[in-house]
């Protein structure tokens, strides 16, 4: 860092590289924290001491987080007893690292009646979001008061649903049981049309973050599908991981460029999709334990290799995250996968692990809550969520926890170390009073008369 600020003061450096160089700094000391959230009704009774607590955010498992993107501030939660709940990031009901939520809604017929798959923000107003669910049903929920005000039954279990950011219209994607993606119109309120070519369910889908009108797909017959919604035949290109040179072109998503129409991109199911900030690239996961970095201007496999760590066996959908673009200088973005019960950092484009990030203490924590839901996979990550205008990631996970990860330099290792040897010192001197008063009222009651010691050199 010495470096930066040097080259900044002899002008070979712009504010901008320091910024970003800390930006990475603290990315790379990512840290699991003791943050909890308390769920209102995630009670639990210690086997051992008899003693009710309450450690959990969703009794059943949270299959989803999602946090605003105008404030940074709100996150969502949603359980695998379709149960849902959002927090304030900021509140004042934080208390010693722990949170409670400001509302809640549990199950009942008016709500989803199985397990929540997938949440995220209306994209222009976060007093909106969307929710899917087993229950075959997407619903729109008011986030001031967690009461829905529609729902639309798609007749198939809803994997995911996706919004874009940057449309005019209000389309919603879903990735359903169906082989056909399915879009909804929010104006309308109907499900407009189907998007036909996938040979089996779909599990993910994704809007293009530069193109209004370009969606991407993935499916549990191994292929990423690209679509055009303007157009009556949907379909526009299919990624092929056995290509590495692509044949879409420079011209990309246009309509007079050539694209392939056969080709898988992973040899099982691809249950992850995710675009990179700038439009410019595509991550895909899939069931095969690979993760593949695509071209989208020409629809190349980048050939990136994350080695051999890689996990995937759920059929839920698996959504990596992408650090935002502006934290890391270009060309160096920055990969986070929810790798089972850890999460694997990666460069993106080379596929060089970084660093394995695992919460090692939590498992004593909620162990003793294995009976509310039988055999469980303890601490199992199924969501991931950045915060914006911060560097804090949370997870969510299947034993009913949600995790809070912060930057923790060596710095604030030195500095928790140095307020411990402090705190530490003070413990020994009251240690060494209480003994003196305690050695002072047993002569005192032998002798009947007060004997003080004199302070200790």
């Amino acid at each position: 860092m010495n470096a930066y600020l040097l080259n900044r003061s002899l002008g070979l450096n712009s504010p901008r590289v320091i910024e970003r160089a800390l930006n990475v700094h603290l990315l790379h000391a990512l840290q699991p924290t003791g943050t909890q959230f308390h769920g209102e009704d995630s009670r639990d009774v210690s086997p051992e001491t008899g003693v009710e607590r309450r450690s959990l955010a969703h009794a059943s498992g949270v299959n989803a987080i999602t946090i605003d993107k105008f404030e940074g501030r709100y996150l969502l939660s949603g359980g695998a007893d379709s149960s849902i709940a959002i927090w304030d990031l900021e509140s004042g009901l934080r208390m010693a690292d722990s949170y409670t939520p400001l509302s809640s809604v549990h199950r009942t017929a008016k709500e989803h009646k199985f397990g929540i798959t997938q949440l995220c923000f209306y994209p222009f107003d976060s007093l909106a979001f969307l929710s899917s669910s087993y229950d075959h049903t997407i619903k729109i929920y008011s986030s001031e008061t967690l009461s829905t005000s529609a729902s639309f039954d798609l007749g198939s279990v809803v994997y995911t649903l996706a919004l874009s950011s940057i449309a005019s219209h209000l389309l919603v994607a879903c990735a359903t049981q169906h082989p056909a993606v399915r879009l909804v119109d929010l104006r309308s309120g109907a499900s407009t049309h189907s998007l036909a070519g996938h040979g089996g369910a779909v599990l993910s889908v994704s809007w293009s973050p530069v193109h209004e009108h370009i969606l991407a797909s993935g499916s549990i017959d191994g292929t990423v599908r690209f679509w055009d919604i303007r157009r009556s035949v949907g379909e526009i290109g299919v990624l092929d991981m056995e290509d590495s040179v692509g044949i879409l072109g420079r011209g990309g998503f246009d309509a007079e460029t050539r694209h392939r129409e056969r080709g898988r991109a992973h040899a099982g199911a691809v249950n992850g999709i995710a675009w990179s900030d700038n439009g410019h690239h595509l991550i895909s996961v899939g069931h095969d334990e690979r993760i593949r970095v695509w071209d989208t201007s020409s629809g190349a496999n980048t050939l990136a290799n994350f080695g051999p760590m890689v996990r995937n066996s759920h059929l839920s959908a698996l959504i990596p995250l992408l650090a935002p673009s502006g934290l890391v200088p270009s060309e160096k973005d920055v990969l986070l996968y929810p790798n089972e019960n850890e999460i694997l950092m990666y460069e993106l484009f080379e596929g060089n692990l970084l660093k394995r990030l695992k919460r090692h203490n939590h498992a004593a924590t909620v162990s003793n809550t294995s009976f509310i839901a039988g055999k469980r996979n303890t601490n199992r990550i199924t969501a991931l969520a950045w915060r914006p205008h911060n560097i804090e990631v949370y997870s969510a996970h299947s034993d009913g926890s949600i995790g809070a990860w912060m930057p923790r330099t060596s710095e604030d290792a030195l500095l928790d170390e140095e307020e411990n040897d402090l705190n530490g010192n003070r413990d020994q001197e009251e240690n060494k009073k209480r003994k003196r008063e305690t050695l002072e009222d047993i002569y005192r009651d032998l002798t009947k008369q007060r004997i003080t010691f004199g302070s200790e050199a």
